[in-house]
């Protein structure tokens, strides 16, 4: 794992220090800042610091008046997990193979062949891991959902208590992630439970009914696609009512900032995984399902707006950037701050990918500058609205059926309610914001359009497409067979002594390491491309210590008992080997 990291020696942070004139980006050269990651799910940017005068969300407001305000920042994805799976890795979800949504579930609308683990290309790990390899502790609370299994050396700690409070030495630097789930489409139904029961999962698996409605449904602004109906209005307010309960808890977490004394050293960034979770918006390629707000606050910043065009796949490179780690070759987006930003040029284009929804087919793709969306669409004899039960128990879904099988839509209302699709899509996003008026098939449009479809075409065929392929025949080059296979288990060896000098072991069978007189480097290797390695240190009692990331050599001046274990990404984890060093001089 090779990583840049830089580290000035004191003399130079006073020098810099020095003068008035010190910007954000010199102060990101200082020291390795903290960095937390506030994000929430299934929302657009519906906040006040984005123009919305409904939202009721003062705490994130107040951040972004002393932050950096991105407004064209889009989703690669409508929906969570390949979304998810872009963000932690800085690829499209269609390089990697993590474009169906999605691949682990064994819920029972979900068709062969899942569940499985996706498996990235062998040179492909979370940015986490060359976080962690940088000295960082990393945090996640708590939801995951990258397409495949989460490998042990991607977080020092990923549950719901984790924190960057549990860090043992509090001069640790950190990158701590919240994310939370109150602004899911889930929280939108008004029972939650008879819901799960509708689709075939459990009941007691579905997140509490919401309180009463705080937002006056009249006040909300109703979109020309959908009917003026009390059901509507209903469900719009009830997201507002869960963005005003996330606001408060992203409220919390800054607090919790303010109470360490950490506001100095801590960058912070607010983000939505995709656009709000109403339909034609959640898993959909208009901006109402990828357009989404991120603020970004540096210490000691001045506040601004920035308009230029951000992918998600910007996020992973950024924060390596920003932490002094050269972002990743491979790695498909820029670094917008950092030390490291300014190595790839501003995006003319981003790119995003419509694909399976659980139990449903689809292939779309999209590209979008700043002013023009162009949607392909590869399966015109489908209708808009699939049936997909998870996405159908809206309550706005519902009354969409209903008014459609009366007759009574009209105008925008019925767009999406066309049982079938044309081959492009081109939309004007500034003279029609809601993406209803196509211009693929007007004349004036024409260079446009060909310039959209070109863009598309080099983005397909750099990127790799694995949309179309068939997810079988993808799944059997991932699992042979259909078995997931198995990471070999690491091996432990001193790096100055012949490798028949060593012996490693299973649990099942310990060994001996081997007999020094002096301290020791140990190295670890696994068989399998691009596999990653866990390590704990086993004290006399036999108690196991915290699993830590194996990045660099370790050095070993006394006896010493080691326990190791390997993952390649969507593989099996691998046995637990085991070896004790004997250091005759440290007995």
């Amino acid at each position: 794992m090779s990583l840049h990291v830089r580290l000035w020696p004191l003399p130079f942070l006073l020098c810099a220090c020095a003068g008035p004139e010190l910007t954000v980006e010199e102060l990101l050269l200082l020291e390795r800042p903290n960095i937390v990651w506030i994000s929430a799910e299934d929302m657009g940017p519906r906040l006040g610091a984005y123009g919305d005068t409904v939202a009721r969300t003062p705490h994130l407001d107040s951040l972004a008046s002393r932050s950096t305000r991105y407004t064209h920042v889009f989703t690669t994805a409508g929906v969570c997990s390949p979304s998810r799976a872009a963000i932690i890795t800085g690829i499209h979800q269609v390089s990697l193979g993590a474009h169906h949504m999605r691949t682990l579930s064994g819920a029972p609308f979900a068709p062969e062949p899942t569940p499985y683990s996706v498996v990235p290309p062998h040179y492909v790990k979370t940015f986490t891991e060359y976080l962690r390899a940088a000295g960082y502790y990393t945090t996640n609370n708590v939801k995951e959902d990258y397409q495949f299994e989460t490998p042990i050396t991607a977080w020092d700690e990923s549950s719901s208590e984790a924190h960057w409070r549990n860090r043992r030495d509090p001069d640790q630097p950190f990158f701590s992630v919240f994310n939370f789930t109150t602004t899911h489409e889930s929280r939108i139904w008004p029972d939650p439970a008879a819901a799960f029961e509708a689709m075939g999962l459990p009941a007691a698996a579905a997140p509490p009914p919401p309180a009463p409605l705080s937002t006056d449904p009249d006040a909300v602004i109703v979109p020309p696609y959908y009917p003026d109906t009390p059901v509507v209005r209903r469900d719009i307010a009830q997201q507002y009512d869960n963005i005003a309960t996330m606001d408060t808890q992203a409220g919390m977490i800054l607090d919790q900032l303010e109470e360490d004394g950490l506001l100095d050293n801590t960058i912070v960034f607010f983000w939505s995984d995709h656009g709000d979770g109403l339909p034609r918006h959640k898993r959909w390629l208009y901006d109402s399902g990828l357009h989404v707000p991120m603020i970004i606050h540096t210490p000691g910043q001045t506040p601004g707006v920035n308009e230029e065009l951000v992918s998600f796949l910007d996020l992973a490179p950024t924060v390596l950037s920003m932490a002094g780690i050269e972002p990743l070759a491979h790695m498909q987006g820029r670094a917008i701050l950092g030390e490291f930003a300014g190595n790839k040029p501003p995006h003319e284009y981003v790119y995003a990918a419509r694909d399976r929804f659980d139990e449903q087919y689809d292939l779309v793709r999209a590209v979008r500058d700043t002013r023009y969306k162009y949607i392909r669409n590869y399966r015109t004899e489908k209708p808009y609205t699939l049936w997909m039960a998870y996405a159908n128990v809206m309550p706005t879904m519902q009354e969409l059926f209903r008014l459609h099988a009366e007759g009574v839509l009209t105008g925008p209302q019925t767009l999406w309610m066309r049982t079938r699709r044309p081959v492009h899509e081109l939309y004007d996003t500034i003279e029609d914001p809601y993406e209803l008026r196509n211009l693929a098939y007007n004349p004036t449009h024409k260079d446009e359009l060909l310039r959209m479809q070109q863009a598309l075409d080099s983005w397909i065929a750099t990127s790799g497409d694995w949309g179309f392929r068939s997810e079988l025949d993808m799944v059997e080059s991932m699992w042979p067979n259909g078995e997931q296979p198995i990471t070999g288990a690491p091996i432990m060896l001193p790096q100055a002594t012949p490798r028949t000098a060593i012996q490693t072991g299973s649990l099942d069978h310990t060994q001996s390491g081997g007999i020094f007189h002096d301290p020791i480097d140990i190295t670890m290797y696994s068989g399998t491309q691009g596999a990653s390695i866990a390590y704990a240190i086993v004290d006399k009692t036999g108690t196991e210590g915290d699993w830590l990331l194996f990045s660099t050599p370790l050095r070993i001046d006394k006896t010493t008992t080691l326990r190791a274990k390997a993952i390649r990404y969507g593989y099996q984890e691998s046995s637990v080997s085991e070896a004790t060093f004997l250091i005759s001089s440290g007995e």
